[in-house]
C-alpha cells in the first residue's frame, strides 16, 4: 500500500506540473501571436492609407527627423511592383539614428545578397517561406565565422516574420577548417523572431550578443549550429540535424563567467535529423543551456554533452534537461556533470523572462 500511495502521488504530481506547464504555454503562445498581429494590423493600415504616395509613403510630421519625413514603410519586391529590388538598398534608406518602427515588407522570391542591417527597430516583415534571403560565405572567404553571416543584424529591437535565411555553402566533414558558414548572425539587443527558417550547415544561427526570442522557427545545421554568447530562448521551434555521424553538435554557447546572464533555452521545442551529435558543446568555461520538454529523436548522442576538449569546464558549465521526451532523452548515459533540473531549477528558464521578454516583448 505505501509503494502505492508513493506511485499515485508521483503520477499525480506529474499531471499537476504538466497541466501547470501547458497553462503557461498557452497563455505565452496567445500573447506573443496578439502582439504579431498588432504589429501586422499596423503595418496593413500604414500599407492602405490613403495619405500614402506610392507604396511607400510619408507619416507626416511626427513621424519626421532633420533628413526630412520618415519612412515607415517600405516594399521590396523583386518584380520591380514596390520600392526596391533588393533588400539591403531599402535597408540603406532607412536614416541613421532611427527611432521609429520600420517595417521591410519583403514579397515572395529568392533574393541573392549578402544583407546587413545596422538600425534599430527594423521589421523584416516576409510573405512566407518561398521569400528566401541567401547567400554563401564561409569564414575563409570572408575572413572569421561572423563576417561569414548571409545577414548580420546589429541594431536593437529587430523584428523578423515569415522570412527564410540560408547560407548556401555545402556541409563540411567534422573537424574541416575556415569552413563556418553563417546563415543569420544577430548581436543587436531585444531581436524577436517569429516562423522564420535558419538553413545552413555549420554555424548556422549565430546569437553572438544580446537578448532573443525566437518563436515556431526552423533551425537547420550540423555542427554547433545554433551558437553564441546571447541569450537566447527558442520557445515550440523544430530543430533539424544534417549533421554526418560522430560530427555534429546542436549548441555550442559560450558563456565566459558564472555572473554573465547570457545561455541558451530551449522550450517545447523536436528536434531530430541526421547524423549522431552533441546537445551541446561548452565554447565558453561557463557555457550554460537547457532543454525543457522538448522531443529528442534518436540522433542524439547517449553522452548529450561536450565539454570542448577541456575537463576543467565540467565544473563550470550548466547544462540540464528538463521533463523531455523521445529515444534521444534517456540520460542514463548522459555526461555526470550535466544536470536533470528539477522544477524549481528549470522554472527560470521556462518563459520569456529568461531574456527579460516580459520588459520589451511588447506583451
Amino acid at each position: 500500500m505505501a509503494a502505492l500511495r508513493v506511485l499515485s502521488y508521483f503520477v499525480v504530481f506529474g499531471l499537476v506540473s504538466a497541466c501547470l506547464f501547458a497553462a503557461s504555454e498557452a497563455a505565452e503562445t496567445g500573447s506573443f501571436e496578439d502582439w504579431i498581429g498588432q504589429i501586422t494590423a499596423k503595418v496593413n493600415e500604414r500599407e492602405s492609407a490613403p495619405e500614402m504616395s506610392g507604396v511607400m509613403g510619408t507619416m507626416g510630421d511626427d513621424d519626421s527627423n532633420s533628413d526630412g519625413a520618415r519612412k515607415l514603410y517600405i516594399v521590396v519586391d523583386k518584380s520591380g511592383k514596390g520600392d526596391f529590388t533588393k533588400i539591403q538598398d531599402a535597408v540603406d534608406s532607412i536614416p541613421k539614428g532611427n527611432n521609429k518602427r520600420v517595417t521591410i515588407h519583403i514579397m515572395n522570391g529568392y533574393y541573392s545578397e549578402k544583407i546587413n542591417v545596422p538600425h534599430d527597430n527594423v521589421y523584416f516583415k516576409c510573405s512566407g517561406k518561398r521569400t528566401i534571403l541567401a547567400w554563401g560565405d564561409t569564414a575563409e572567404k570572408a575572413g572569421s565565422t561572423s563576417l561569414s553571416a548571409s545577414t548580420a543584424v546589429t541594431g536593437d529591437n529587430f523584428l523578423a516574420t515569415d522570412c527564410t535565411f540560408v547560407n548556401t555553402a555545402p556541409a563540411p566533414p567534422g573537424g574541416a577548417v575556415g569552413k563556418q558558414a553563417v546563415a543569420f548572425r544577430i548581436q543587436g539587443d531585444k531581436g524577436a523572431f517569429y516562423r522564420c527558417f535558419f538553413y545552413g550547415a555549420q554555424d548556422t544561427l549565430y546569437s553572438k550578443e544580446g537578448r532573443h526570442y525566437f518563436r515556431e522557427c526552423h533551425i537547420i545545421g550540423s555542427i554547433d549550429f545554433i551558437f553564441g554568447d546571447g541569450t537566447a530562448m527558442f520557445h515550440k521551434c523544430k530543430i533539424k540535424s544534417i549533421a554526418f555521424q560522430n560530427s555534429g553538435s546542436i549548441s555550442a554557447q559560450k558563456r565566459e563567467s558564472a555572473e554573465s546572464p547570457s545561455g541558451f533555452s530551449f522550450v517545447g521545442c523536436h528536434i531530430s535529423g541526421s547524423g549522431t551529435i552533441y546537445l551541446g558543446r561548452a565554447w565558453g568555461s561557463h557555457s550554460r543551456t537547457v532543454f525543457i520538454r522538448c522531443y529528442m529523436a534518436d540522433m542524439i548522442l547517449p553522452i548529450g554533452w561536450q565539454d570542448w576538449n577541456d575537463p576543467a569546464r565540467q565544473k563550470t558549465v550548466f547544462y540540464g534537461e528538463y521533463l523531455c521526451s523521445g529515444p534521444g532523452s534517456i540520460r542514463s548515459g548522459r555526461a555526470k556533470w550535466s544536470r536533470e533540473l528539477t522544477k524549481k531549477e528549470a522554472e527560470p528558464f521556462m518563459t520569456r523572462k529568461f531574456v527579460n521578454g516580459d520588459k520589451w516583448l511588447g506583451w
